[in-house]
């Protein structure tokens, strides 16, 4: 095991050897490849492979998430998605700006400004006036094809579901540090939830999201908004790196029973 590598590297480098999976660790950590036999099966970045190809885009795009949510009748925070005017008028179109500034005079208490796809919780932006919002989009769009706008909310509280086949393996809220944002890469703290009504509430609304765009195993997240739960975003690849310095064991076994289901029962003791 190299010193520095990410828990999920680690995490699928332990599964593999005590299972004789052979492992081949390239870009840095950011592919690999396992082979049983003449099984081979890839993780890239932090997706191990279950979602399917739809799923995987529906889930890491924030726009086609809320769209596909609102279908289905998942109560979910609204992303409203501009594309960056350098792609060309032809697809950005010509009215992107006065379509931001609506939505921000729709919004008093302010709007947040992010990139549709995740960057977790960097270039995320409370604006309130004109100018911020002007500063905001010009900084994601440096760095992204598009970003979504959505109406500033208070949350109450955030929730974190991991999700494997329907059954919620982990649940834990965002405890907020000093920063507005309940993102862990921010400073936010990871606290399992007891069994009860809440993580019940919370771990529903997750499996209803997950049915809406057909993903297997995903992080949902889930935040209380003047008293009730909504889906805030579906991250395809399942990230873990501040849950585990907490609880190790626990993040190695749901790891291990995502790899057991991508070996099927081969992969199983």
């Amino acid at each position: 095991m190299t010193s520095g590598e990410r828990i999920f590297v680690q995490a699928i480098r332990r599964y593999c050897a005590e299972r004789g999976i052979a492992v081949d660790v390239r870009a840095g950590g950011w592919l690999i490849a396992m082979r049983r036999d003449d099984m081979r099966r890839f993780a890239f970045g932090y997706d191990i492979g279950l979602n399917s190809a739809i799923a995987h885009r529906l889930a890491n795009d924030k726009s086609a998430t809320a769209e596909a949510l609102a279908l289905a009748d998942v109560p979910c925070i609204a992303h409203h998605l501009f594309l960056n005017p350098k792609l060309g008028a032809h697809v950005a179109g010509t009215d992107w700006h006065p379509r931001m500034l609506a939505l921000l005079a729709q919004n008093p208490q302010g709007v947040v400004v992010k990139p549709n796809e995740g960057t977790s919780g960097r270039s995320v932006f409370k604006v309130t006036t004109e100018p911020e919002l002007d500063r905001a989009a010009g900084e994601v769009f440096s760095m992204s094809t598009g970003l979504v706008i959505s109406p500033y909310v208070a949350i109450e509280e955030e929730v974190r579901v991991v999700l494997l086949d329907d059954a919620p393996l982990i649940a834990y809220s965002k405890q907020r540090g000093p920063d507005w944002r309940h993102n862990l890469d921010a400073g936010a703290k990871p606290v399992l939830l007891e069994d009860g009504e809440v993580r019940a509430a919370c771990a529903k609304l997750a499996i209803d999201a997950a049915h809406a765009i057909g993903i297997v195993f995903a992080s949902i997240d889930v935040v209380r908004v003047d008293g009730e739960w909504k889906v805030l975003e579906i991250n395809s690849g399942v990230m873990m790196e501040t849950l585990a310095k907490l609880h190790p064991e626990l993040v190695q076994a749901t790891y291990d029973a995502a790899l057991d289901r991508v070996f099927g029962d081969s992969g199983k003791e």
